[in-house]
């Protein structure tokens, strides 16, 4: 830790339905300085018993400087630190102070975002997108779809293009991998439907870049190179590292915004 700067060095936590990860990471190379430590999801995702889990994992990462800030990616749509929606956790959430219950359980401030946000940020600083410019469009193929837009490296938040309608029907459920799955689908036929999903993001958006993540992302030669889009498509290649080091980033970033208006 001595050779870090503190304001290098920030802390990740990705929470998830199943379960929670953090680091500490050095963000200017978004290297782990820490073991990367994970702990089940309570059982119901309430809100205290999440808060306490974090803090909990928070505990476990050894000493943390006081300078460092700290990013939480959560499973939901945010607005200014509350949760709007509620995935694979606890209805409880949806409206909840989220950030405030966090900061007040840590004893400290944070920042505190979307999953795939942090996740697309990820991978837009250490990953598959880093150094390109323009409209990047990160995927991630899981239980649904989750979505980040970053334009020349600025996050659009809270991008839910999963749930796009597409023949009558909220696509995700018919394109995520657990559709697949659910269905026993062929690669081929989910596929087409993969095909019929981008081509749609496509043709609204025209971005200059698709990143696929999400655990299907290592199988990414059975579907990627079968899609025809005018758009380069490529797999993500952070992994389960991509919410961390994106939480970990935005929490410096924020901090440096702060202090620039402080001062």
């Amino acid at each position: 830790m001595t050779a870090n700067t503190p304001d290098t060095v920030a802390v990740g936590i990705d929470i998830g339905g199943t379960g929670i990860k953090g680091a500490i990471v050095d963000v200017t190379t978004g290297e782990l300085l820490t073991d990367r430590k994970k702990l089940p999801t309570p059982d119901g995702g309430e809100p205290d018993a999440i808060a306490k889990t974090v803090l909990d994992l928070v505990d476990s990462l050894g000493e943390i400087p006081a300078s460092a800030s700290v990013g939480v990616c959560f499973p939901a749509v945010v607005r200014s630190g509350v949760t709007m929606s509620a995935a694979n956790v606890s209805k409880k959430w949806i409206g909840f102070e989220a950030e405030k219950l966090f900061e007040k359980t840590l004893g400290r401030d944070i920042t505190f975002v979307n999953d795939a946000d942090a996740a697309g940020f990820g991978e837009v600083r250490y990953g598959a997108a880093k150094g390109r410019g323009g409209l990047v469009i990160v995927t991630t193929l899981g239980t649904g779809i989750g979505t980040a837009l970053i334009y020349d490296g600025v996050l659009i938040p809270n991008a839910e293009l999963g749930h796009l309608e597409i023949e009558g029907v909220d696509y995700e459920t018919k394109a995520a991998y657990s559709a697949k799955e659910r269905e026993d689908l062929s690669w081929k036929k989910w596929t087409a439907r993969l095909q019929k999903y981008y081509s749609t993001v496509e043709k609204l958006l025209s971005p200059d870049l698709f990143i696929v993540g999400g655990g299907v992302s290592k199988h990414y030669d059975e579907f990627l190179p079968q899609l025809e889009l005018q758009t380069e498509i490529v797999p993500a290649t952070l992994r389960n590292n991509a919410g961390i080091l994106g939480a970990a980033c935005l929490s410096t970033i924020r901090s440096t915004v702060l202090k620039d208006i402080l001062q």
